[in-house]
């Protein structure tokens, strides 16, 4: 681990410009090092962007969500059951705070605040309707005492990366509380359920992150770091954990916290790691 912050700092330092190094910059050099989703730095001016505030200060607009995705759901398969469309969506919505925090984290060790006021999304035009893009919209990050840009205005500096760790924690567990109390309004799911769903966004973009980057161990450290044990109301630690795939090779996998409800679409089943088939196993 020290010698992975060394590389990062090193890697940070070189390319911080005099007068620059703030958090668009960090944006723009993670930007690079993933493909699940296009980052932007401010609103841009093309494509159906929706700020996460107002989604969640207008919650209607989730249930237009969930008409688009029981549409191309009823296209695919027939049915869109209610609890599919409103378990796709919470994860959805949820990764989107939680992918930010894990890139700048895993990458620059830099945490945005992640506040719904500074963040939007992107609903793809066409196909699937999960987000494809980010802009993260705010400024303002924290950062390690090493890091070039900890004299900035907009920088609060900590102590290390466990409490860099917390911050993500903190800053993340905010939005999403946010979150929860907004959605349940307008779906079926009640709070431990987004709760668990919550906890499993945070724990597989720390993987992601790291994997998506090249060091698959380095995102495992992460989410070993950020979520070390249970923090309520998050549902548990970390799952990541090492496992056998179908064709035999050691891997790394998690176990979820929350059902995606997949298996109540036709000749769909539960997915790997399912807490419905831990449960069924155990009683």
């Amino acid at each position: 681990m020290r010698v992975q912050q060394a590389v990062r700092d090193a890697r940070h330092t070189e390319q911080a410009l005099p007068g620059r190094g703030g958090l668009a910059d960090s944006l723009r050099r993670v930007a690079g090092l993933q493909a699940r989703a296009e980052l932007s730095v401010g609103l841009p001016a093309h494509g159906a962007w929706r700020p996460c505030h107002d989604l969640l200060e207008s919650p209607y607009l989730f249930t237009r969500w969930r008409a688009d995705l029981a549409t191309w759901l009823t296209t695919r398969h027939g049915t869109a059951p209610a609890r599919t469309t409103a378990s796709y969506i919470a994860s959805w919505y949820l990764r989107v705070p939680a992918y930010v925090g894990a890139l700048l984290l895993h990458h620059e060790r830099r945490v945005p605040a992640l506040r719904p006021e500074e963040l939007a999304l992107r609903i793809a035009a066409e196909g699937r309707p999960n987000p494809d893009g980010i802009a993260v919209l705010g400024e303002s990050f924290y950062c390690l005492p090493s890091d070039p840009g900890s004299a900035l205005p907009e920088a609060t500096v900590v102590a290390d990366d466990r409490a860099l760790a917390a911050v993500l924690r903190a800053r993340y567990t905010a939005h999403a509380a946010r979150f929860v109390q907004a959605y349940r309004e307008v779906s079926p799911l009640g709070a431990r359920t987004l709760w668990a769903a919550a906890t499993d966004a945070l724990d597989s973009c720390l993987w992601w992150a790291g994997r998506d980057g090249g060091d698959e161990g380095a995102g495992v450290a992460d989410a070993a770091l950020v979520l070390e044990s249970r923090f309520a109301p998050l549902t548990s630690a970390s799952t990541l954990c090492t496992g056998t795939s179908a064709e035999g090779s050691l891997g790394w996998t998690r176990r979820r916290e929350s059902c995606c409800f997949s298996y109540l679409l036709p000749g769909q089943h539960e997915c790997a790691g399912c807490p419905r088939v831990r449960r069924v196993a155990g009683s």
